[in-house]
Parts: C-alpha cells; sequence; structure tokens
C-alpha cells in the first residue's frame, strides 16, 4: 500500500512538473495522461490481488518491488542540462522513499518466496 501511495505522489508531482517534456514524451500532457491512468491500474489491480490473494498475489509486489531501482533514472535525466527539482516532499524525497521501500519490498517478497518453497 505504502509503495502504491508512494507512485500515486510521484505521478502527481511529475504533472506538477511537467515530466512529459523531461522525457521528451511525444504527445505532451495527453499521452502522459493516458500512460498516467494505465500505471495507476495496473497498480491499483495488483494491490487487489495482493489483498485478496488472487493469483498475482506474487507477480505485483516483486514488481512493485523493481520499480525504486528503475527510477534512479530520473536524476540522470535531471543531471542532463535541466534544471534541478530538488525538494523534500517533491521529486528528491519521494524518489528515495519509492527506492528505500522498493528494496525492503523486494527483500520481504524474496524471503516470502523462499519460505514458501
Amino acid at each position: 500500500m505504502l509503495n502504491c501511495a508512494l507512485l500515486f505522489s510521484h505521478e502527481i508531482d511529475s504533472a506538477y512538473w511537467q515530466e512529459w517534456n523531461l522525457f521528451g514524451l511525444p504527445g505532451g500532457i495527453q499521452l502522459f495522461l493516458v500512460l498516467n491512468l494505465l500505471l495507476l491500474v495496473v497498480a491499483l489491480y495488483g494491490f487487489k490481488q495482493v489483498v485478496l490473494g488472487g493469483r498475482g498475489r506474487r507477480f505485483f509486489p516483486a514488481a512493485a518491488g523493481r520499480r525504486g531501482p528503475v527510477r534512479l533514472w530520473h536524476p540522470y535525466r535531471l543531471s542532463a542540462g535541466r534544471p534541478p527539482r530538488v525538494q523534500a516532499a517533491g521529486v528528491a524525497g519521494l524518489l528515495a522513499l519509492i527506492l528505500l521501500v522498493s528494496l525492503a519490498q523486494g527483500f520481504v517478497t524474496l524471503r516470502d518466496w523462499r519460505e514458501k518453497k
């Protein structure tokens, strides 16, 4: 749940900072909104699978655990001649929390998989 909440907060923050420009996303905000809608639907579906013990209850936590390290792409893009966006509750804080929570989630997921074998 915390990982989903952080993801949603990050996506709100990324809309404020017009992140579609940061990554050169064609279609601007229109495509950005469509992609975020799909991302949120997948995240909520995965959360439901975990809570209800559905078929995806093992896949989605593992996928969310990998999401944090992937977010390390942001600082690289930010350092490519773009103005810094360092705010405690903004991109820097959210990305740091997402990384920590994702690593913890990945560790717990791997531990659970090993225990159930």
